[in-house]
């Protein structure tokens, strides 16, 4: 006899969601983590939801334009290679996946799940009364050079062929959306099916304390272990062991930390990612504005104004790098105007696949660990679709979409 149906551990958006889900279809069911539902990586992302978003990292251009990416002074991409030598398979298999062939079917794979993000976080946010939460005005692209411009066609092309909706908007049609841009844009395009959440860190609190009302439990506490037999799992927190039916494991970019979850043998690599905050500048904006050739995310919020991204390929552990700050505080000041000091900056941690996809499925081996992490840059819109998923499997079900892509026992590059 097992203490409880299902144990999820990680309490960011995608362990939320999953909890949430199964408790809502009636499972018995506790969320373990060992710091505050969403005061992880799920706080400090760019507050979007990015159906558009089906376009992997792993691309063609990556190869090509690697060393301005690598050594140019102006890069949104930063990486410490004393880290990135010790981790060689990653790398390998990531510049493996920036193949036309394998990108292209990266890019199919995202946009299939993605077609099904808003039918899995919907019912969530209605769940839990958080529709206060969220905006509906769409997402802003622009590139300011003519390079990029020219270099965005084929992209675009890409999307619209996946069932992307994107209107091209004139230079004029672009500023009258968002007066406050300051940079001469040479190319915009509005993405109107993308909404925003205007605190992500509070949406996670929500649906946390909706799991919590329907009678889920909660313990703060760190994870040491997972051990399965054939019909059950066992779950080690500090001295106590819960035992459950199946055990979700969605702790993000430290999934591979828990001995015995199967999490270890795989790839799984991080990206850290950078925000700073500026309380009382949120009118600059109206929805989130992306910069494509700076790479980061301008946005208005609850809280003020966010500029969030850039991609960081270091250890976790390492010290926050005040150059990528920098870069995101100078590339701020170039697209709105002269700001004052950031209020306060967040360094987070994307947990990374090297083929972009994240891991969904049961864990190679057995079929009482469930695996929900490695969703990069898309874990706020496609959590709510993955603790769906994720529910079916603890049921016993098979989905009602295609997820065999995304089974943590694939080939990897």
């Amino acid at each position: 006899m097992t203490d409880v149906d299902l144990v999820v551990v990680g309490a960011g958006i995608v362990g939320v969601s999953a909890a949430l889900w199964a408790r809502m279809r009636g499972l018995s069911v506790l969320l373990v983590d060992a710091e505050a539902p969403g005061a992880g990586t799920s706080s400090g992302n760019a507050c979007t939801i990015a159906t558009y978003g089906c376009l992997p990292m792993c691309d063609p251009s990556v190869i090509s334009g690697l060393p301005g990416l690598l050594f140019g002074s102006d890069s949104p991409l930063s990486v410490d290679w004393s880290h990135a030598l010790r981790h060689p398979r990653w790398m390998l298999s990531f510049l493996a996946n920036c193949r036309a062939a394998p990108s292209r079917r990266i890019a199919e794979d995202l946009a299939a799940l993605l077609s099904h993000a808003d039918a899995g976080l919907n019912p969530l946010i209605a769940e839990a009364g958080a529709e206060d939460l969220i905006a509906a005005r769409g997402q802003l692209t622009i590139w300011s050079t003519a390079a990029g411009a020219r270099a965005a066609e084929a992209d675009l092309a890409r999307q619209r062929a996946l069932g992307v909706e994107a209107r091209e908007l004139t230079r004029d049609e672009a500023q009258a959306l968002e007066p406050g841009l300051r940079i001469g844009i040479e190319r915009a395009v509005h993405f109107p099916g993308a909404r925003q959440v205007t605190d992500p860190e509070a949406l996670v609190r929500r649906l946390h304390a909706r799991f919590v009302a329907l009678g889920g439990l909660w313990r703060q506490e760190r994870v040491t272990g997972v051990r399965t037999t054939p019909t059950l799992a066992e779950v080690a927190l500090g001295a106590d062991t819960v035992t459950a039916g199946r055990v979700v494991i969605a702790a993000g970019a430290f999934s591979g930390r828990i001995p015995g979850s199967g999490a270890e043998a795989l790839p799984l690599g991080v990206e850290r990612g950078y925000h700073l905050l500026f309380a009382g500048e949120g009118h600059r904006l109206t929805r989130p504005v992306g910069w494509n050739e700076a790479g980061f995310y301008s946005v208005p919020m609850a809280h003020g104004l966010r500029l969030a991204g850039t991609v960081e390929i270091a250890a976790p552990e390492a010290p926050v790098n005040h150059k990528r700050l920098a870069y995101i505080a100078r590339k701020g000041a170039e697209l709105l105007g002269p700001l004052p000091e950031p209020t306060s900056h967040w360094l987070g941690f994307r947990p990374s696949m090297p083929d972009a996809r994240p891991v969904i499925g049961h864990a190679p081996g057995s079929d009482r660990i469930i695996h929900a992490f490695g969703h990069q840059h898309l874990g706020l819109t496609l959590g709510g679709i993955t603790g769906r998923i994720v529910a079916d499997m603890a049921e016993g079900r098979q989905p009602n979409l295609p997820v065999a892509a995304f089974d943590p026992g694939r080939r990897y590059r």
